[in-house]
């Protein structure tokens, strides 16, 4: 302090100090509404278009985001393509088991929107932006039956906070439900201790319960009242929660994301696809028989029978093998009798001429069927491979080819060179070309015989390869 009395100001220069604070204070305050201005984040659905794909974060379980017999499927996927399809774009699925991860995810802007159910709280509403209601839920405990109970030294169900004594409550870690937990717990005491998963999922606590790893979990009670089916020792009739509506979540400077997905809620209520989305998976009597299948991702890591062939022969092409077990999936959904009425056969429907070409005739074992399909692959990659180095572009193209010929795909090249388009990139290039069929206005689509014939199902056949190897991926181990 003392050497601060010791500074003197000269008194020529005292005047600059007062207007010099000010200058500093108001480049502050117009560098923070800079900012709020120039933040990409305010426009997030410009941000999405700019970007060309929306991202959407989820957890996997047997209801929301799953895979089955080789098909993406759930409640909340369901829902996520038909938003993707309103705004016009594809769609992009990060996962994860850990709510309160998917959050920090969100508020890290790595995605656009917060895919669950999640209970639209006061306390909720200080984090993100919720979208309209969905639909509503409440939570439940589920714990073992009494003849189960009784082995481990329970006498009764719990019926009440206060029935607890000394025992452990495994729940999935979701911070958005926090605030309808707190008071079930507070009443509980000490004589009830919180263990928070953050790996496992609901269904995946639900079976602890049931094989008796565990005594008790909390779940959604529509989750719960699928999910017992298929484990009819359990019991999840005590709510401990009221009734609540659920939604999405974006950020708070998501206004225009929001806008959109609020439309779009309000169009799919009028139209009763929520309803017949929800009634798909929620009053599926079929759907606890998935617990039954080897092939469902909840369970197991399996994709189907020909795994451990597809693993190997992928690595023939340096392909990720749930890249080929999807285009497998694509051409025959894993089943070895199918023909198609261009009398394609085997699990990788080859035409005739190809599956002579590359060893497969009808005798042929599925790894033999499947050995000849890589065969063509590799073939159709070192024709390619000059021609489109980067090995990521390179797979659309053939993808491309295995569909409609390896020819068309180098005619589509040439028109989007043609057209001042880049005949090396598939997305909005070359794959936009194969699909257009007038050689005079390549966006029109004229019927005339000098024209191109119509191939808008090879970008499809494309797309839709390539979006289901990224559910497998997120569903299914390396």
């Amino acid at each position: 302090m003392q050497r601060w009395k010791n500074i003197r100001i000269r008194k020529r220069h005292r005047w600059l100090l007062i207007p010099l604070l000010l200058i500093v204070i108001g480049l502050a305050i117009a560098r923070q509404f800079y900012h709020l201005k120039d933040d990409p984040s305010k426009d997030a659905f410009l941000k999405i278009k700019e970007r060309g794909y929306l991202i959407a974060l989820t957890d996997q379980n047997s209801l929301n985001y799953f895979i089955y017999r080789g098909e993406p499927m759930g409640f909340q996927l369901s829902l996520l393509r038909s938003f993707a399809d309103y705004l016009n774009v594809p769609l992009k699925i990060i996962v994860a088991n850990d709510i309160s991860k998917l959050y920090y995810y969100l508020d890290l802007n790595v995605g656009d929107v917060i895919a669950c159910n999640l209970p639209i709280t006061g306390e909720g509403k200080r984090m993100v932006h919720f979208s309209q209601t969905l639909l509503e839920n409440r939570l439940v405990l589920v714990q073992r039956r009494i003849s189960k109970i009784k082995k481990t030294g329970a006498t009764r169900l719990i019926n009440s906070p206060s029935d607890f004594s000394s025992d452990t409550l495994y729940l999935q870690r979701n911070l958005f439900e926090k605030p309808l937990l707190a008071r079930f717990i507070r009443r509980a005491g000490r004589n009830l201790k919180v263990l928070e998963e953050t790996k496992k999922n609901e269904e995946q606590l639900i079976e602890m319960v049931s094989e008796g790893k565990i005594n008790y979990t909390i779940c959604e009670e529509n989750v719960a009242m699928m999910v017992s089916k298929a484990y009819p020792n359990v019991d999840a009739g005590y709510s401990i929660s009221c009734f609540y509506d659920y939604g999405w979540a974006v950020v708070h400077s998501s206004d225009t994301l929001l806008l959109k997905i609020n439309e779009w809620i309000t169009e799919i209520k009028k139209t009763k696809e929520l309803k017949q989305t929800y009634s798909t998976y929620f009053d599926n009597p079929g759907v606890p028989n998935y617990f039954r299948n080897d092939y469902f991702s909840i369970k197991g890591i399996k994709l189907s029978p020909f795994d451990d062939v597809m693993k190997k022969l992928s690595k023939n092409i340096s392909w990720d093998w749930r890249l080929l077990a999807s285009l497998v999936y694509e051409e025959s959904n894993f089943h070895l009798g199918a023909v198609s009425s261009r009398n394609a056969t085997g699990l990788m429907q080859l035409m005739p001429e190809t599956a002579k070409k590359f060893g497969m005739n009808s005798g042929s074992t599925p790894a033999q069927q499947l050995s000849a399909g890589v065969k063509y692959l590799k073939w159709l990659n070192g024709l390619l491979i000059t021609d489109v180095p980067d090995p990521r572009e390179r797979i659309n193209f053939i993808l491309a080819a295995y569909n409609v010929g390896l020819g068309k795909v180098l005619m589509a090249r040439d028109r989007a060179l043609k057209y001042g388009k880049n005949p090396n990139k598939w997305n909005g290039n070359v794959g936009y070309y194969l699909t257009r069929r007038s050689l005079k206005n390549p966006n029109l689509s004229s019927d005339s015989a000098n024209d191109l014939s119509i191939y808008a199902g090879a970008g499809r056949f494309v797309d839709d390869i390539i979006e289901r190897f990224h559910h497998y991926r997120n569903n299914i181990p390396e």
